[in-house]
């Protein structure tokens, strides 16, 4: 009975000591050391960027291969092994989020980071630079009374365009009139060489006030205001209080989708982009933290 006894405790020990002493694979990447593969929409680069700059300098042995590509094309990386990661304006269903899991026998995780806004330019010179949203259905439908040509990052794929036709014109058709610049930075050019255009891009392009290139931009074309949410009459751009307090009427979310069976490199610079470092970094680009308050003090005008 005491050798039975004894046969037990050492096999139970065996059996904790190699659970307790698995050790981590060296050839995975961890949060402060690796290369990973992600994909992004085109319409938030300047602030990726930024995210992806800081987030290197921290860790040197770091390095985030990011690809800008339309919304539609990143979605459909999430079925390539390569790609760790995705940012898009969407989150998955639980139909595409169970078929990525089963086929690829991977975790997902996703979760909004920052709220963004659909911008809308315009030249200069153009006579119009105030709008409703009824204005806007009808430039998209190529029926406003100044016939201004509606321009995007592309017609079929973007975010920006999906956006526009599922949240704006609910499933009616774009006009045959709309043009499609090869990026949001196209679409800028465009605009300030045509008085006739209106450009839909995502905020980050073009409100980042200390940013010295978008500044470059704000020289070119003209940030239109629009019709304020609920508040006839009221008109505001999309900057960061009237994206926050819901005013600004096209607003839309940044969202991470990850791939990832183990705490990696891509869960270390996910967890980045939402703590405080990262949120203040979607800030600075003038877009609304997803986590964190966003707090508007009143200021005190001099005499």
């Amino acid at each position: 009975m005491l050798r039975k006894r004894v046969w037990c405790i050492y096999f139970l020990f065996l059996i904790f000591s190699a659970c307790g002493g698995e050790k981590t694979d060296p050839n995975l990447d961890t949060r402060d050391k690796g290369t990973i593969n992600i994909s992004a929409d085109e319409s938030f680069k300047p602030v990726i960027d930024a995210q992806v700059q800081v987030y290197e300098s921290d860790y040197p042995d770091v390095k985030l291969k990011v690809q800008y590509k339309p919304e539609a094309d990143c979605l459909k990386d999430l079925a390539v092994d390569s790609v760790r990661m995705i940012i898009v304006t969407r989150r998955i269903d639980q139909n595409e989020k169970g078929f990525i899991q089963d086929s690829l026998k991977i975790s997902i995780e996703q979760m909004m980071m920052a709220h963004d806004a659909i911008a809308v330019i315009v030249n200069p010179d153009a006579e119009i630079s105030r709008f409703t949203m009824n204005d806007i259905t009808q430039i998209l439908q190529g029926r406003f009374r100044k016939n201004l040509i509606p321009v995007f990052d592309g017609l079929k794929a973007t975010s920006t365009v999906r956006f526009i036709v599922d949240s704006v014109l609910r499933g009616d058709s774009l006009t045959t009139k709309a043009m499609a610049a090869r990026s949001s930075e196209e679409v800028i050019d465009y605009v300030a060489k045509n008085s006739d255009a209106a450009g839909f891009i995502g905020v980050s392009w073009i409100g980042n006030k200390d940013d010295a290139q978008q500044q470059s931009f704000l020289t070119k074309v003209r940030l239109a205001e629009i019709e304020c949410k609920g508040l006839p009459g009221q008109y505001v751009q999309p900057i960061q209080v009237n994206i926050y307090n819901g005013l600004y009427p096209m607003t839309r979310e940044l969202v991470f989708i990850l791939k990832e069976n183990h705490k990696g490199l891509g869960h270390g610079f996910s967890t980045f982009m939402t703590s405080e470092r990262g949120q203040l970094i979607f800030r600075r680009a003038y877009l609304a933290p997803g986590h964190m308050p966003f707090i508007v003090r009143p200021t005190k005008l001099r005499e």
